[in-house]
C-alpha cells in the first residue's frame, strides 16, 4: 500500500470511528444505545465495509469507544465490540455477491448480535426479562438500524457514486 493511500485509509477509518461513536451517543442521548431495548442509529454504520474496506476495524474501534463512553462493564466493552466486529467482517463479504444481494449486507451484524448480546445483557447485567424477550428485542433493534437504516444507507451512497472514493 502506498503511503498516500495508508493516510487515506486511516484517515477514512478515523473519520468512520468518530461517525459511529458520535451516532451512538445521540442514541444514547435518546435513551435508545444499551439495554434491553437497544436502537443504536450507528449500527446502519455496518453496510460500510461494502465499499471501504477500513470500515471493517473503523466500526470495530467506534464500538468500543462508544461501549467505554456508554460504562460499559468489560464484558459488554468485549463481547459487544466483538459482535459488531463480526457482522462489519461478514459485510464485507457481501461485495462478493451479486449486486442484488449486496444490499442486505447488514444482515450479518444483525444476527451477530441477536446472537451474542443477550447472554451479555443476562450474564454482565443480570437483565431478568428472559433470553428470548431479550433476543427478539436486540433483533429487533438491529434489524431496524442494521438491516433498514443500512439498507436505506447502502442505496444512498450507492447511488452518489461512492465508488469515486475509493
Amino acid at each position: 500500500m502506498k503511503r498516500k493511500n495508508y493516510a487515506l485509509y486511516l484517515s477514512r477509518g478515523a473519520i468512520i470511528a468518530a461517525l459511529y461513536v458520535i451516532l451512538t451517543w445521540v442514541s444514547t442521548l435518546l435513551g435508545l444505545s444499551s439495554g434491553v431495548i437497544q436502537l443504536r442509529i450507528s449500527e446502519a454504520l455496518c453496510v460500510l465495509p461494502l465499499f471501504l474496506p477500513e470500515a471493517v476495524p473503523a466500526l470495530f474501534i467506534g464500538c468500543i469507544i462508544s461501549n467505554i463512553m456508554a460504562g460499559g462493564v468489560f464484558v459488554d466493552v468485549l463481547f459487544g465490540s466483538f459482535a459488531t466486529l463480526i457482522g462489519a467482517a461478514l459485510a464485507r463479504l457481501f461485495c462478493k455477491l451479486p449486486e442484488g444481494l449486496r444490499p442486505l449486507a447488514g444482515l450479518p451484524t444483525v444476527i451477530s448480535n441477536a446472537l451474542i448480546i443477550p447472554p451479555v445483557l443476562i450474564f454482565a447485567y443480570g437483565a431478568s426479562e428472559g433470553y428470548f424477550f431479550i433476543l427478539f428485542t436486540v433483533f429487533l433493534g438491529e434489524l431496524i438500524s442494521a438491516g433498514i437504516f443500512g439498507t436505506v444507507l447502502y442505496y444512498a451512497l450507492k447511488n452518489h457514486g461512492i465508488e469515486k472514493l475509493m
